[in-house]
């Protein structure tokens, strides 16, 4: 038997209807009406209106006709009819809620799994976009853990350090008296996760192994890569290289800077400083980290970044990407899915900054797909990153963004958007995600699951971790407050508090280029 949410009245046209309440409705709850041309129409309530009398606004949604195909209904509801709160099976049929696949949490308000097909994430690239601390490396966690447990490699940029905690199970008890209702169990991932530090051990204590470039025999090219030459400075490293060649069959930067200091040309000066600052870093080895060995089924590997200079965290991002391109297209590793946390600072809108990485992940972006690269991108400033690289994203994932300026950039990039959809996402509730996916028949909002694994991006100090020491369900920069989607009180924020942030190593004074 239905329940009955209201009666149609007031207002009425094709898109949307006014109804006068009875009994409890909420905002973004899902209800259905009878239109006498196309049947049950699904609609969820956008706006209450008027508390004191009780009305209330809803959007239609749509009605599936006989090939399965969602259809806008081609006559407006009649006054009078009878509103109905929407069953579970109508709305899992309408918005094409398939079971299975990544677990992102539960439709808010309802107690409905949100799927998204692994298939559609990783071959049609997948973004998460948030104002800071509205979770969105909670979230990105939340895709980790499915994507492990599915056996999908991942190859994780991180620049703060907030994924090592992957290997630990989820310990805060809020978080944990949540799992029932997720229907989960906490779990960490100690055996599937591997950190390499492109520093060294003593700024990171945590990592597992250390991230090298090869530095034996490096090309014109690949040197010029790291670093912009004017046509004297790339002649004096051209002769120097080549007479290097003549001489010996294998090279390091310490024969290249010796050749160029030869050189009797006054732009070998610039060259030699340029060569001397990656020299520095450390970063170059006769051992380095092969890309096969990043990039195994079943496995994480997370560049854990902090303490490196930000120009240094570009240049391996540039080569990290460049050898996973190549790889796939060589058929040397197995498919994966690449995750850029603060993608802002790796592949910036032009006109910000510029990022030797940019070119890379552009590329990436738009024929990754084709190689089996799958990309998941992440970042508090949607405006500054590159808009092409956004725009071939099919998996949109955006928590709550009150920028002006961050909200125009979505508008014009991602085509669901609407100015109803602009101010929809200012108001999300903390905890509560807008999911845009092709398996799902419009963007519909998810209360995301809590972690399995616990969040790194937690404050210092705050009870219920043994790693960091973390908050119940979400910690961001704004107090939660009591969420939609049946969390009651304990929905606190969930999101980054950088705790790492500015925190800089002995690398930090390199690579001033």
């Amino acid at each position: 038997m239905y329940k009955l949410a209201g009666i149609v009245t007031g207002e009425v046209r094709l898109h949307e209807f006014e109804f006068i309440v009875s009994g409890e409705v909420r905002i973004n709850e899902y209800v259905k009406v009878w239109n006498e041309l196309d049947g049950w129409i699904l609609a969820r309530v956008v706006k209450l209106t008027d508390t004191d009398k009780k009305r209330a606004v809803a959007e239609v949604i749509g009605y599936k006709d006989d090939r399965g195909f969602l259809m806008q209904p081609n006559s407006t509801v009649a006054r009078d009819s009878k509103v109905f709160k929407a069953d579970r099976g109508f709305i899992i049929e309408t918005l094409g809620l398939r079971s299975g696949g990544i677990y992102l949490g539960l439709l808010e308000g309802r107690n409905i799994p949100v799927y998204i097909r692994k298939e559609e994430l990783i071959q049609k690239h997948c973004s998460i976009l948030a104002k800071t601390g509205s979770g969105k490396s909670y979230t990105a966690g939340v895709l980790i853990e499915e994507l492990l447990e599915k056996n999908v490699p991942l190859l994780i940029i991180d620049p703060h350090g907030e994924y090592i905690t992957l290997k630990y199970e989820n310990r805060s008890e809020g978080e944990r008296r949540q799992m029932e209702k997720y229907r989960i169990a906490p779990r960490g991932y100690a055996s599937r996760v591997t950190v390499y530090t492109p520093a060294n051990f003593s700024v990171n204590p945590n990592a597992d192994r250390l991230f090298r470039i090869d530095g034996i025999n490096l090309s014109v090219n690949e040197l010029y890569d790291l670093f912009p030459m004017s046509d004297a400075q790339l002649g004096v490293l051209y002769q120097s290289i080549n007479a290097i060649k003549s001489e010996k069959e294998f090279y390091t930067i310490d024969d290249i800077i010796r050749r160029v200091s030869e050189s009797k040309s006054s732009a070998r000066w610039r060259v030699i400083h340029f060569l001397e600052r990656i020299r520095e870093t450390g970063i170059l080895s006769d051992s380095p980290t092969r890309i096969e060995e990043l990039v195994k089924e079943g496995h994480a590997s997370i560049i854990d970044m902090k303490g490196a200079d930000p120009d240094l965290q570009r240049l391996i991002v540039y080569r990290i990407c460049k050898e996973v391109f190549e790889g796939r297209k060589m058929n040397k590793i197995p498919p994966l899915m690449l995750v850029v946390e603060e993608a802002h600072n790796f592949c910036p809108e032009r006109g910000f900054e510029k990022a030797v990485s940019s070119n890379i992940l552009r590329t990436i972006a738009s024929e990754g797909r084709k190689f089996g690269v799958g990309l998941l991108v992440i970042s508090q400033r949607p405006a500054r990153v590159d808009k092409n690289v956004i725009s071939q994203c099919n998996t949109q994932i955006i928590l709550r963004i009150t920028n002006p300026n961050d909200i125009k950039a979505l508008s014009k990039g991602l085509e669901f958007m609407s100015s109803e959809m602009e101010e929809e996402i200012k108001r999300i509730p903390q905890g509560v995600a807008l999911l845009s996916s092709p398996g799902i028949e419009m963007p519909v909002l998810v209360d995301i699951r809590v972690r399995r694994s616990e969040h790194g991006g937690r404050a210092v100090g705050e009870a219920g971790s043994g790693i960091s020491g973390m908050n119940d369900k979400w910690n961001g920069s704004e107090s939660g407050g009591e969420g939609e989607g049946g969390n009651g009180g304990e929905s606190e924020g969930r999101g980054e508090s950088g705790v790492h942030r500015g925190k800089k190593g002995v690398l930090a004074r390199l690579l001033s280029l």
